[in-house]
C-alpha cells in the first residue's frame, strides 16, 4: 500500500450523506460499464448510508442494476434472515435495486461452513473471469484494527491463495471473509470508520503499521481511501 487518502468528516450525518453519494455514483457507472460490481462493507456502520440510497433508489423509481453485481466483504455463519447477517442488514438497499438473485453475491450460510467459504470463493472468482472490476470496495475498521473477518495473523496466514476464507471471530461465531487477494484486485478500497475506540487502529491504518491487521489486508493494494467521522478519531 502506497497511498492513504484520507477524508475527515465533521459529523455522522456528513459521513452518511457522503456515503450514500458515493455507492449511487459508483452503482450507477458499475451498471452502465456492463460488468461491474460493488463491494459491501457489514457491521453498523454503513447502514444509515445503505438505507438514505434505498430511499432515493425508491422515490426516484430508477432501473440501475443493469449488470451490477453486489457482493459482501464477509457475513457471519448465522441464517440469512438473522438480525447477525451482513446480508439481511443490507436488504433495504438490495431490494430498492432489485437485482436478479443471480447478481447478488451473499455468502450462502445454509451451506457447512466450509463449502460455504468454498462456494463464495469460487463465485468471486467466476466473476472476476467474467472480466468484472469492483468499481466501489468497502471495508470497515474495527477497534482493534480488523477488517472483514480477518481479525488474526493466522487468519492472513490462511487466506494466501484464496478469495475467501472460512474464519472464527472473537465473538464466538464463525464467518465467511474475503482475503487480501480479493482485496488486490479492487482499485482503490475505501475504509469507511465511525463509532469511539478506533483511535489507535485508524492512526495505525494512516502510518501503514504493519501491526495492523487492516495494513496487512490491503498491502497490496496501490492505493486506499479513509473515510472517518473525526470523533473515532477523538476517543469520543
Amino acid at each position: 500500500m502506497n497511498t492513504v487518502q484520507i477524508r475527515r468528516f465533521a459529523t455522522r450525518a456528513e459521513l452518511d450523506a457522503a456515503l450514500a453519494a458515493r455507492l449511487e455514483q459508483a452503482i450507477t457507472a458499475a451498471a452502465a460499464s456492463g460488468g461491474g460490481a460493488i463491494m459491501l462493507s457489514g457491521g453498523h456502520t454503513p447502514l444509515p448510508a445503505y438505507r438514505q440510497l434505498a430511499a432515493r433508489l425508491r422515490h426516484s423509481g430508477a432501473a440501475l442494476h443493469g449488470k451490477l453485481h453486489i457482493l459482501f466483504s464477509d457475513d457471519r455463519y448465522v441464517p440469512a434472515d438473522s438480525e447477525a447477517s451482513n446480508y439481511h442488514a443490507s436488504r433495504p438497499l438490495l431490494d430498492a435495486l432489485a437485482l436478479p438473485a443471480a447478481q447478488v453475491l451473499r455468502v450462502r450460510t445454509e451451506l457447512p461452513l466450509e463449502q460455504a467459504a468454498l462456494d463464495y470463493e469460487q463465485r468471486l472468482r467466476a466473476l472476476l473471469e467474467q472480466g468484472a472490476t469492483v468499481t466501489l470496495g468497502m471495508l470497515g475498521l474495527g477497534a482493534d484494527g480488523h477488517t472483514a473477518s480477518l481479525f488474526r495473523s493466522a487468519d492472513l496466514a490462511r487466506a494466501r491463495g484464496h478469495l475467501a476464507l472460512a474464519v472464527s471471530r472473537p465473538d464466538g461465531l464463525s464467518g465467511v471473509s474475503v482475503t487480501p487477494e480479493f482485496i488486490a484486485r479492487i482499485p482503490e478500497p475505501l475504509f469507511v470508520i465511525a463509532g469511539a475506540g478506533k483511535e489507535a487502529a485508524i492512526a495505525g491504518l494512516e502510518r501503514g503499521d504493519p501491526g495492523v491487521i487492516a495494513v496487512q489486508a490491503v498491502q497490496a493494494c496501490p492505493r486506499c481511501a479513509v473515510w472517518v467521522e473525526q470523533a473515532a478519531e477523538q476517543g469520543a
